[in-house]
């Protein structure tokens, strides 16, 4: 009898462990569909960044050169230009709050998340933005579009080298290559420099804006892994509505830095004089303002958002990467002369991304699986817990 009893025990606790261990099966099934939803937002996100860091960083440069080529002279004005369009980030934030009021139905909704330390590195980011701003705008006042933008190339190696030292970013073989194929293609470029010099330029001024835009391009690489930093250091949880207030902040305060260096230059009295003197026409002088407005927030929310989805080193990568695509559009539109050397660093810089997307994809199939076993125990290990005494 003692003998039926313990079997009738054992048989128990038996199909007890069955139904728990189907109990956590379902639950993992659950997290893991759970994590392949985030992942797949997240790709989303991380194409819609790239698209919009790709508009802004062609067309940034582009339209900026445009208003200078055709009688622009104000470069404060153009620095300002490059944040000026922040208010435009109030539509999707709006919208994010309306979203989030009618999921939850909660009268308590917080419209904005942003925290008192965020926002004070935020505007710290936004001021350094500015600075960033100016040295951009004056190289670009006095350099064809494909020496400054060969210049702005070198802002890769400078974010590889402080994305070390803040973030601790780490370097596989794919992304070293990367690095080492998108700079040769930067270098290539630089064998023609020369000949692009504006015809009436003195060589002061050319150096001038030389050495300024190279000081941007070390500057905005110092950015990228700062914000990096930020979002790590942040004492709350970074979602994608926290990127976009962050990048609210930060490009109204590096606005109010230009809005200083625009009221002391006395250009908000010289717009309407320059804008009757365009040579392209008043209408156009004002359209070109206000689009440079919005192509230029299409840029920081994109590099931003690409840090976020990914590192502020990849952010860095796809800047560098389009640097053959702004020289294409330059020799389409400013009729700017397409030598050799730019075809070889279009080639080089997309052999470049391309080894580091390879990687990165490596990369991350391998932790979903060190994951995955981590996280699977064997059913032998989980009946002996349950049913051993």
């Amino acid at each position: 009898m003692l003998t039926g009893i313990w079997d009738w025990h054992q048989h128990l606790m038996i199909y007890k462990a069955t139904l728990l261990l189907r109990e956590r099966d379902r639950d993992g099934d659950r997290e893991k569909r759970i994590m392949e939803a985030q992942l797949s937002i997240k790709k989303a996100l991380l194409v819609l960044n790239c698209i919009l860091l790709s508009i802004g960083n062609c067309g940034g440069p582009m339209i900026m050169r445009l208003y200078f080529i055709r009688g622009g002279k104000r470069i404060w004005l153009s620095s300002w230009l490059e944040t000026g369009g922040w208010p435009i980030m109030l539509i999707p934030l709006f919208i994010s709050y309306l979203h989030r009021r009618t999921t939850h139905e909660d009268s308590k909704t917080k419209l904005f998340f942003m925290k008192p330390p965020l926002f004070i590195a935020s505007a710290t980011v936004g001021i350094l933005t500015g600075l960033d701003d100016y040295l951009y705008a004056y190289g670009i006042a006095k350099l064809p579009v494909s020496t400054s933008s060969l210049i702005i190339a070198t802002q890769l190696a400078f974010t590889a080298g402080f994305a070390f030292l803040l973030v601790r970013q780490k370097f596989t073989s794919y992304s070293i290559n990367a690095i080492v194929l998108l700079s040769v293609g930067a270098a290539v470029l630089a064998l023609h420099t020369s000949s692009d010099r504006p015809d009436g330029e003195s060589n002061k001024e050319y150096l001038l804006g030389f050495f300024l835009t190279l000081a941007a391009a070390v500057l905005y690489g110092f950015i990228l892994p700062l914000v990096e930093l930020t979002y790590k250091k942040a004492k709350q949880t970074i979602s994608y509505t926290l990127v976009m207030e962050f990048q609210l902040v930060m490009c109204l305060f590096a606005t109010a830095f230009c809005t200083v260096g625009m009221t002391v230059n006395k250009d908000f009295k010289a717009i309407p004089r320059e804008a009757r003197q365009y040579e392209l026409g008043e209408a156009r002088y004002y359209l070109i303002l206000v689009w440079s407005a919005i192509i230029w927030q299409c840029f920081f929310l994109g590099a931003i958002g690409v840090i976020f989805c990914a590192s502020s080193l990849f952010s860095g990568i796809i800047i560098a990467v389009l640097l053959p695509v702004t020289e294409v559009l330059a020799v389409i539109f400013f009729h700017e002369k397409f030598q050799a050397e730019k075809g070889v660093a279009l080639a080089l810089s997309f052999w470049g991304f391309v080894s580091y997307f390879y990687g990165e994809l490596k990369q991350s199939k391998k932790n979903i699986q060190n994951q995955s076993q981590s996280r699977t125990p064997t059913p032998e290990s989980e009946m002996s817990q349950i049913v051993d005494p």
